[in-house]
């Protein structure tokens, strides 16, 4: 499937989400489900099975909250993950795809003064997103439903930058990495502007495993800091690189998946569709 078509079809699982949201009290059959997004069962069924690789039935688990709730009181803490997993592990981390770097203070002060930023499009798995990055690697990634507004809250986070429209190998390296290609020998290199405790919190989201969930509270307690959990909320919705820093990994004690900066269904979508990857 080319990019286009995920997509297209990552449109419709958004609205098939939306309708199961709206109507989750009466638990809506496949057969609602598929007069709503205005296809037959059959292709509802195929839809989901081409983007998310299993059943509208199995999909809806997984984005239930019931499901939310098992995978938080299953999940061992990170320093307990990132310990047994180890760097040999067949099942690494998302961090040893992606390594982070903070700006230095002039850059970060400056508004990124002296800096040129490249930057491009890819459609993906859940949307279309622009990407911009610096000579040492990748400072923004986010969901757009209009390019002119994704250039100009670009060049909102880095007012004093040049900017120009054009691909680079770090822009290669994120599309492979959102098209499921994760063999590359060199990690994504990430430029990003914060400050000391965000870019703490960001580093502590690169350690979540693909198919878990945290809570703002547990973070708070793997960087050291309990009683920062408001903090790392704060932290966590101004991170500028959509999904490679896997804030949707993280929602609320409850279970319920709380905020996203780029929307509640899209985060819905991404947990649903991880999930998918790594469940028989």
């Amino acid at each position: 499937m080319n990019e286009k078509e995920r997509h297209w079809n990552y449109e419709r699982i958004a609205q098939a989400i939306a309708f199961i949201k709206d109507n989750f009290d009466r638990q809506p059959s496949l057969q609602d489900i598929a007069a709503h997004i205005h296809l037959s069962p059959f292709h509802c069924q195929r839809l989901f099975h081409e983007w998310a690789g299993t059943t509208p039935k199995k999909f809806l688990q997984y984005i239930s909250l019931s499901h939310a709730k098992s995978l938080l009181q299953k999940s061992e803490s990170i320093s307990e993950t990132t310990f047994k997993t180890g760097l040999s592990s067949s099942s690494r981390l998302h961090e040893l795809f992606v390594k982070l770097e903070g700006m230095t203070p002039h850059e970060y002060r400056n508004g990124g003064e002296g800096l040129v930023i490249t930057y491009d499009y890819a459609d993906t798995s859940f949307g279309e997103i622009i990407i911009a990055a610096t000579e040492k690697g990748i400072c923004h990634i986010a969901f757009i439903t209009d390019r002119d507004n994704g250039v100009k809250n670009l060049e909102g986070r880095f007012p004093n930058a040049s900017f120009k429209e054009s691909s680079s190998p770090f822009h290669h390296q994120v599309r492979n990495f959102m098209n499921g290609e994760k063999d590359s020998k060199e990690p994504i290199k990430l430029h990003v502007k914060g400050t000391a405790f965000q870019l703490k919190v960001w580093e502590a989201l690169l350690q979540i495993p693909l198919g878990e969930l945290e809570t703002y509270g547990r973070i708070a307690e793997h960087i050291g800091n309990p009683k920062a959990s408001r903090a790392v909320g704060t932290a966590i919705g101004s991170n500028p690189i959509a999904y490679l820093i896997p804030c949707h990994r993280v929602i609320q004690a409850s279970g319920i998946v709380g905020g996203y900066m780029w929307g509640p269904t899209r985060k819905t979508a991404i947990i649903g569709w991880e999930n998918a990857q790594i469940i028989p």
